[in-house]
């Protein structure tokens, strides 16, 4: 029986939903907390594609980039003087980034081990 996904890729997903609904819960209206909705969008998305591509780099790549951004969000907008908020994105994003570099890890000897569980692998040639 084949594997049902990565932990690390479901709890990107479960991190990815906390981040970006938080800003409400934050009270942070306008472009900083649109940024939380859009970051833990992309988090789930780049997760979700490692849950059905167990060997593709990029979407591993992506949820690191997600939580580096993340991580880094309230010294580049400014509101670390708001406590809930900048530890949300430093706690989130610090987790992401470490499942995010964890599942690059795994994703590369998942690659190793099977090449068909990437993306370049597919051909669309038809056979003779």
């Amino acid at each position: 029986m084949r594997e049902k996904g990565r932990w690390a890729d479901w709890v990107a997903v479960a991190l990815g939903l906390v981040v970006g609904l938080s800003w409400v819960a934050h009270g942070m209206l306008g472009f900083s907390g649109g940024l939380f909705f859009v970051l833990g969008l992309g988090v789930i998305l780049a997760a979700s594609v490692s849950l059905t591509r167990p060997g593709a780099l990029s979407s591993e790549v992506g949820v690191l980039a997600g939580g580096l951004v993340l991580f880094a969000l309230p010294w580049m907008l400014g509101f670390t003087h708001v406590t809930g908020a900048a530890m949300t994105a430093w706690i989130g994003g610090g987790a992401i980034a470490l499942l995010g570099a964890y599942g690059l890890f795994m994703a590369r000897a998942a690659r190793r081990r099977d090449p068909e569980l990437a993306w370049g692998s597919h051909s669309n040639a038809v056979p003779d």
